[in-house]
């Protein structure tokens, strides 16, 4: 997170300025196709957690499934390439949206265990992060790696270009992870919120312009484009490698860091330190927002008390 005196080097991209221009170099020149950096092998999975009701998905190595009466039992995964990301919704129990490190989409709609592609549309770059519309659950949005933030509204059957990557200190910058939260403010109450390798922002489903995220009302602060000082931000430019948030609690997000997993019980604004381990992945429950699950330096951990203590979680 950047202060106001930084505010100089943080500019916000538009809708369509870049694709806009990209669009015509890559015409004007007859190119097919943009390069996209890869951020892992075509066959790696994970690290990547998420809740579908009370059990949980982790995808390290291999992808697996917890219950939690029956131990961990292993999924077959996606054919069409490791996994980078995953994200369910508490409305649509047993079906797991997958951002593959191939490129594209993959949604299982019995937890699990069988796979389609919902690639059609999508760059051919790996899928950072996904993330569904808290109060649309048929809305999925994912983060491509060199390109920017997709949009779904049909589980993932059609996508649209929705937002450029942001500027961040004279560059674009890649989204590292993505939460969809319910905000009294905003298009229906629904912003995305974006970790970068610089820190946190949000746009509005409006997608008209990144922002800070920031103290008081949140389409004053967008319109008004002035970032407000923050009290207790996340610490500046680290990465954020995982964004939640609560099902039952929208205003209360975790993020994993390589300093920890941080909590906020106010949309983002102010930030508490509950882990000091390098986190690379989280998931809360959809029903109890102290009910946390992340992997961590210290391998799969749990709390039941939103961070305060922690326990292994054992995988055999």
């Amino acid at each position: 997170m950047k202060d106001a005196n930084m505010t100089t080097t943080r500019r916000y991209s538009t809708r369509f300025s870049r694709r806009a221009f990209l669009g015509a170099m890559v015409a004007g020149a007859g190119l097919i196709g943009l390069p996209f950096s890869l951020r892992a092998a075509p066959g790696a999975t994970g690290p990547a957690i998420a809740f579908d009701g009370d059990a949980l998905i982790l995808a390290e190595g291999s992808l697996s499934r917890s219950d939690g009466t029956d131990g961990w039992m292993e999924l077959s995964g996606p054919t069409a390439g490791g996994i980078l990301s995953l994200a369910t919704h508490p409305r649509r129990l047993g079906r797991i949206a997958a951002g593959l490190t191939s490129g594209g989409i993959a949604l299982s709609e019995d937890g699990g265990h069988g796979w389609e592609s919902r690639s059609q549309g999508l760059p051919d770059a790996p899928v950072a992060a996904v993330t569904v519309a808290t109060a649309e659950p048929d809305t999925v949005y994912a983060a491509i790696c060199g390109d920017g933030l997709w949009k779904s509204e049909d589980a993932g059957r059609s996508w649209v270009f929705a937002m450029d990557r942001p500027w961040l200190a004279d560059a674009e910058r890649d989204l590292t992870a993505l939460a969809s939260v319910d905000l009294a403010t905003g298009m229906g109450g629904i912003w995305i919120y974006a970790g970068t390798e610089l820190g946190l922002i949000r746009v509005p489903d409006c997608f008209c312009r990144w922002q800070d995220v920031q103290p008081g009302d949140a389409m004053d602060a967008l319109v008004s484009g002035k970032p407000a000082p923050m009290e207790a931000p996340l610490p500046e430019g680290e990465t954020i490698n995982a964004l939640v948030s609560a099902a039952s609690s929208p205003t209360r997000l975790y993020a994993a860091l390589p300093s920890g997993i941080w909590e906020s019980q106010d949309a983002g604004v102010v930030w508490s330190q509950k882990s000091s381990t390098r986190a690379l992945a989280v998931a809360v429950h959809p029903a109890n927002a102290d009910h946390v699950a992340a992997i961590t330096g210290d391998g799969l951990v749990e709390s039941r008390d939103g961070g305060a203590n922690w326990t292994a979680l054992a995988r055999g």
